[in-house]
């Protein structure tokens, strides 16, 4: 196998994880939620706790934040990229729910969302996850626009 199809292997396989990722959290799945994570996973949120580390601590974020969400919706993802070696990879992309009532929070805005996977016993595995929205300097407010 060339340097090129690794990559682009390894490349399918991260598209993979973070598509079967948003297929769980819209089942509200929490054990194939996390599934995809590390042992020692580091999450920065949008929302408290703000930083969350550990897998067994981010399975009760999921639990306590899986039943806010409405019995149906889906995740909108576009301006995926990412950059993999053998065994460590970065994503990046937007995400947006759809499929709520207009005015559910949830629907406000696109989440910038960054990801550091790492291959494990030849699984890849979310290490680290950064989850952000743009903010306003001027008033130190979050800005909820539907335009990324």
């Amino acid at each position: 196998m060339t340097a090129k199809s690794t990559i682009t292997s390894n490349e399918a396989q991260i598209r993979q994880l973070i598509a079967d990722q948003q297929e769980a959290i819209c089942a509200k799945d929490v054990d194939r939620i996390m599934s995809h994570y590390a042992t020692e996973v580091i999450i920065f949120d949008i929302k408290p706790p703000f930083q969350t580390n550990g897998k067994e601590a981010l399975r009760q974020v999921w639990s306590e934040c899986l039943p806010y969400f409405p019995d149906s919706f889906e995740i909108e993802t576009r301006d995926l990229n990412i950059i993999a070696n053998d065994d460590l990879a970065v994503a990046h992309w937007l995400s947006h729910f759809t499929g709520m009532e207009v005015d559910h929070p949830a629907m406000q805005t696109w989440m910038r969302i960054t990801a550091v996977c790492q291959r494990n016993q030849g699984e890849w595995q979310i290490l680290h996850e950064h989850i952000s929205v743009p903010f306003d300097p001027h008033t130190s407010q979050a800005v909820f626009t539907l335009n990324p």
